[in-house]
């Protein structure tokens, strides 16, 4: 009987070493509430961000009773180039360091057809977080949820520190 029970307890204080250890408490900041995670965005990994925007976006236009846009390679670049200016700038705005306006930006990359509006966004967030925010202010979400808007380019520059400058343009 004994034996039973040495083999039981042993089992038990094996088991119990496997358990998960406690999750650990967010650190806070000043204001008492969680600091942020870094994002981290690896080399890899455009397209799928760019997809899974461009799929979140048709989902919240499909919602709206809008069409969907479709990812343009040269709004892209002309979002690529303003995230980029950006954190040159190390200010979130929709003018470029040589006073370029988003319309100057796509007619550079050849884009033909029309400017609807241009987001940005200076954050630690990941993109759809980035998204949700948008969709929260009235402004942005009037680009994005545009009835005429046809075409996206959405792009971003990440600083080694963590720092995401978040760009979307979208045109017809």
């Amino acid at each position: 009987m004994s034996r039973i029970l040495i083999l039981l307890l042993s089992a038990v204080l094996t088991l119990s070493a496997c358990a998960a250890p406690p999750p650990s408490q967010p650190q806070l900041g000043a204001d008492g509430k969680p600091l942020p995670k870094v994002y981290r965005i690896r080399a890899g990994d455009s397209s799928k961000i760019q997809f899974r925007m461009l799929d979140s976006i048709n989902s919240l236009r499909a919602a709206a009773g809008q069409s969907p846009v479709q990812l343009n390679a040269k709004l892209n670049a002309a979002a690529a180039t303003h995230s980029r200016d950006m954190s040159v700038q190390n200010r979130p705005w929709h003018f470029g360091s040589d006073a370029s306006s988003p319309i100057d930006r796509v007619r550079r990359v050849g884009y033909e057809g029309n400017l609807i509006g241009e987001t940005i966004s200076e954050t630690y967030e990941t993109e759809l977080e980035t998204l949700a925010a948008w969709m929260d202010d009235s402004s942005t979400r009037k680009v994005i949820l545009a009835p005429n808007a046809r075409n996206l380019g959405f792009s971003w520059l990440q600083e080694d520190n963590g720092k995401i400058w978040w760009t979307l343009v979208m045109g017809n």
